[in-house]
C-alpha cells in the first residue's frame, strides 16, 4: 500500500513537474516574443523627429547657442519632441470582406475613419487623435502604371484610394497623414474594412453607449428595425448594429462627416477602456481579435509586434479626456464637404502630445 501511494506521489510530481516546465517554456516563449516585438519597432522612424522648427517662434542668439536638432519654440518656451513615444495610424476603410488587392488607379478604398494611436511609456498612457476624414491636405496623384501625376489639394481620405488596395495603398495614406502633422514619424499602420468592426465589437461582448443621433442601419437586415439606435438612447451594441453606428452618415446633411467622427470617437473610445479591461484579464484575447480580423486587415505591425504593444498598453492610463480632434472648419465644396484644419490649433496640438519642455537648468 505504501508503495502504491509512494509511486502515486512521484507521478504526481512528475505531472506537476511537466506541467511547470510547459508553463515556464511558454512564458519564456512570450518573453522572447515581447523582447523582438520592443526591438523591432525601436527601430522604426529611429532618430526621425517631426519638422516643426520653421513653424516655430524663432530663437535669440542665446538660444542659438545651445539649441539641439529638433527643439521648438512654442509660447516662450522650448520643447524637444519625445523620442520615447510610438505612433501608429489605424484607417477603416470603405469596403467589406477579405483584403483583396486591385489594379492600380483608385478603387483602393477610401479611408473613412482615421485615428493616430500615441503611446507614451513616461506618462504611461496613451492618446488618440481622430483625423477627419475631409481635412484637405496635399494628395499625390498616380496613374493606372503607378506612376505619379501630380500633388493637389484634396480630402485627406481618398489618399488610399490610390495604389493597390494593400500595402501600397497604406504607405501613400501614412505619407499624407504623416506630412499633415510636421512630418511625424508613425510606427506603423493598420487598415481594416469596416465590417471588421462586426467581429472585433462580438469578440469583447458588445458596446454600451449612449447614442449621439439617430442612426439608421448600415446592413440590409430586417432584424435590425428602421432605426439601430434612437438619440439619447442607452444601448448595448452587438457587432451589426456597431457597423451601423460607426458607418452610417446622412449624406444629404451638411456636416454628416463631422457627426460620423464624433460617433466613431464615441465607440473607440468605450472599445478601448472593454478591450484593456478584457486583455488584463485574459491576454490571449490580443492574438485572438488579432486572428479573427487578419482577413479584414493590412498591416506593417508584426505578431510579435503586436504583443509587445498589448502588453504595454494594458497597463496604460486611458480616458475620453485623452480623446483629441482635430480643430477647424468645414465648408460645402464644389462637389463635397471639406475641413479646413486650424494650423494654429494643431501645432499647440502638436506641442502638448509629442513634446516636453526642455529643462534650462540642465
Amino acid at each position: 500500500m505504501k508503495a502504491a501511494k509512494r509511486k502515486k506521489a512521484k507521478v504526481w510530481v512528475a505531472v506537476c513537474g511537466s506541467i511547470l516546465a510547459i508553463v515556464a517554456v511558454v512564458m519564456l516563449s512570450l518573453a522572447a516574443v515581447w523582447a523582438s516585438g520592443k526591438r523591432s519597432l525601436r527601430k522604426r522612424e529611429e532618430n526621425m523627429v517631426p519638422q516643426m522648427a520653421e513653424a516655430g517662434a524663432e530663437q535669440n542668439l542665446e538660444e542659438q547657442e545651445e539649441w539641439e536638432p529638433g527643439w521648438v519654440k512654442y509660447e516662450d518656451r522650448v520643447y524637444a519632441y519625445n523620442e520615447d513615444i510610438m505612433t501608429f495610424l489605424f484607417m477603416g476603410i470603405d469596403k467589406d470582406n477579405r483584403v483583396q488587392e486591385v489594379a492600380e488607379g483608385t478603387d483602393g478604398g477610401q479611408a473613412d475613419a482615421l485615428f493616430l494611436l500615441v503611446l507614451n511609456p513616461k506618462e504611461k498612457a496613451f492618446h488618440v487623435i481622430s483625423v477627419n476624414r475631409n481635412a484637405m491636405t496635399d494628395i499625390k496623384l498616380y496613374d493606372s502604371s503607378g506612376e505619379y501625376i501630380s500633388t493637389v489639394q484634396a480630402q485627406i481620405a481618398v489618399q488610399h484610394g490610390f495604389g493597390n488596395g494593400v500595402e501600397e495603398s497604406c504607405e501613400y495614406q501614412v505619407e499624407a497623414v504623416r506630412n499633415l502633422f510636421y512630418s511625424l514619424p508613425i510606427h506603423g499602420y493598420c487598415a481594416v474594412n469596416m465590417d471588421a468592426i462586426i467581429t472585433l465589437t462580438d469578440l469583447i461582448g458588445g458596446i454600451e453607449l449612449t447614442s449621439l443621433e439617430n442612426v439608421t442601419s448600415a446592413i440590409q437586415d430586417e432584424t435590425l428595425g428602421d432605426y439601430v439606435v434612437n438619440e439619447g438612447e442607452t444601448v448595448l451594441l452587438d457587432g451589426r448594429k456597431a457597423y451601423s453606428y460607426v458607418r452610417y452618415r446622412d449624406v444629404d446633411a451638411v456636416g454628416s462627416a463631422d457627426k460620423r467622427l464624433a460617433r466613431q470617437q464615441q465607440f473607440l473610445g468605450e472599445w478601448i477602456k472593454k478591450t484593456k479591461s478584457a486583455v488584463k484579464a485574459d491576454f490571449t484575447l490580443v492574438l485572438e481579435l488579432y486572428n479573427a480580423v487578419v482577413e479584414q486587415m493590412v498591416t506593417d505591425i508584426s505578431v510579435d509586434e503586436v504583443v509587445y504593444l498589448a502588453g504595454l498598453a494594458a497597463d496604460y492610463k486611458f480616458s475620453m479626456e485623452q480623446f483629441h480632434s482635430l480643430q477647424g472648419e468645414t465648408v460645402q465644396g464644389e462637389e463635397f464637404e471639406e475641413f479646413y484644419v486650424d494650423e494654429d490649433a494643431l501645432y499647440g496640438l502638436m506641442i502638448e502630445i509629442f513634446y516636453e519642455p526642455v529643462d534650462s537648468s540642465s
